[in-house]
Formats: structure tokens, sequence, C-alpha cells
């Protein structure tokens, strides 16, 4: 399994998990699946609280940080809040 933290908003981040079948004898790998989830940071009371900001280094990670926008907008837009 890998994940990347691709993106932190104001009180979420957002999130992109690959899982991997691995054949041990012929030492391949396959992958299974793979999603990005988004979680809200809560503080004590339940309440959302700001997370920190992400800062991508990588070109993979500049990559995953842009279309997150994205993703974050067509989620916000299928909710009706944007």
């Amino acid at each position: 399994m890998s994940i990347c933290f691709t993106r932190a908003f104001n009180t979420s981040m957002e999130v992109h998990i690959e899982v991997w079948a691995e054949n041990i004898p012929d030492k391949r790998k396959v992958k299974s699946n793979e999603a990005y989830f988004t979680f809200v940071a809560l503080n004590d009371l339940g309440k959302p609280e700001k997370v920190d900001e992400l800062i991508p280094e990588t070109d993979e990670e500049k990559k995953h940080y842009e279309l997150a926008a994205e993703r974050r907008k067509n989620r916000l837009i299928q909710s009706g809040k944007a």
C-alpha cells in the first residue's frame, strides 16, 4: 500500500491511497485499487479545525497537488456547496 498526502485545504486534507497485491513466488506486483480520501480535522469538541499547509516537493507531488484542487471543486459542485 502506498499513501500520498495530496493537498491540505482549510480544515481538510486529501489523501491518495494505492493498494497492491503481490505474487511472492513470481515477484510480481499488481495494483488492485486506488482511491482519494478526504479527511476533516476535528478539535476536541468535534468542530472542524485548521490544518497545516502541505507543500509539494517532487514532480509527482506537484501533479497530485494541482489536480486535488480540481477534484475538490467538483466535489463541492456535486454536493451543492459551490
